[in-house]
């Protein structure tokens, strides 16, 4: 038996190694096939043959409580990011907003905004305004975080939060050089703990690439979802966009190398959703990064291109689409509240 069947086996048996893993990840492309096959009937045996398709558009906008502002400047964003976001930088404009989005039809809104230097959204004095949202609209609210302390977290789950979307990098090399961040790991950990210990819905967020381009220790962070007990019902992959400022020479992450960490995750989490999310490579290899992810395992994508659902269904004749007009990090609860009606699929109508 060839070594790649023997790894196979093991990971089919659950028996896999974190060495394993590692070794999957370095499998060249012409030797994946038989991986994806398994990660395909992991995914349509836990989940059925359906794909959630995800599409914010006004009704699920996303909003910086800091506008343009972020301590931190990474390498990989400086502050590009927030620029494409409503910018509500007090309690007043974020209340009318969020009234005036629930009253024309609005179902959620992201709640995020650049970072201060310890590595945290400044949350804290809005969470009141969102605990009053919370009371008087059904809008699905989804925090961006960044670390926490225990304060925080006790006034997100004061506040009703339905979704707490949380980085998790295991690498200080990316947290020195891209993110420009002096904290360690346990920081990461001790963040987790506050948001398990008052319930909170974690959606954890992984980024694959975010070394230059190259895969480097995402498998730590898998690994760290895995055994840090917060038994995610659904996992965000996101690739990085190389940016075009920095004075740092990135590369664009390979399509091949997105799904390895995506199977990964798949073996690991086998009835955990996978969602890729937003924030991806685009330009000429958008389609394959959305093919290869939907052979990898996972079960939602956020705004696919119509050529990539029109091969699915040339290769997959009875998969089902399902639209929604929100985040792909919405809990399964909120799916009938945010179905997306005819009017917002044009773009698919030809599918």
């Amino acid at each position: 038996m060839s070594d790649d069947l023997e790894l196979l086996d093991r990971i089919k048996s659950g028996s896999a190694t974190w060495d394993d893993y590692s070794q999957f990840l370095l499998l060249e492309k012409e030797h994946l096939s038989p991986f994806f096959e398994y990660t395909r009937e992991i995914t349509e045996n836990n989940f059925g043959n359906v794909l959630k398709i995800y599409n914010p558009s006004n009704k699920f906008p996303a909003i910086s409580i800091t506008g343009s502002e972020c301590a931190l400047q990474c390498e990989h964003c400086n502050k590009k990011y927030l620029d494409g976001m409503r910018h509500l930088t007090n309690n007043e404009d974020l209340e009318k907003f969020l009234l005036k989005l629930s009253e024309n039809g609005g179902v959620g809104a992201l709640i995020s905004g650049g970072s201060e230097s310890d590595g945290s959204v400044p949350l804290m004095n809005f969470l009141g305004t969102i605990k009053k949202i919370k009371n008087q609209t059904n809008l699905i609210i989804n925090t961006h975080t960044g670390l926490l302390n225990e304060e925080t977290a006790k006034k997100l789950a004061d506040a009703e939060v339905d979704i707490v979307s949380f980085d998790i990098n295991m690498d200080e090399e990316i947290l020195r050089d891209i993110y420009h961040l002096d904290k360690n790991l346990s920081e990461y950990e001790n963040s987790v703990n506050f948001l398990k210990k008052y319930n909170l819905n974690i959606v954890p967020h992984v980024c694959i690439g975010l070394y230059y381009g190259k895969l480097h220790k995402e498998l730590d962070s898998i690994r760290f979802i895995k055994e840090s007990g917060m038994n995610p019902s659904l996992i965000v992959l996101i690739a990085l966009i190389p940016p075009k400022n920095s004075h740092k020479k990135f590369e664009r992450p390979d399509p091949i190398d997105i799904a390895k960490v995506i199977a990964a995750i798949r073996f690991n989490f086998t009835n955990t959703e996978i969602s890729l999310g937003c924030m991806r490579p685009r330009g000429n290899i958008k389609v394959e990064v959305e093919q290869k992810a939907i052979q990898a395992g996972i079960t939602r994508i956020e705004i696919p291109s119509p050529q990539t659902l029109n091969w699915l269904k040339k290769v997959n004749p009875n998969i089902k689409f399902k639209f929604f007009s929100a985040c792909c990090a919405i809990p399964v609860e909120f799916e009938n509240s945010t179905r997306s009606n005819h009017s917002e699929i044009k773009r698919y109508q030809n599918i």
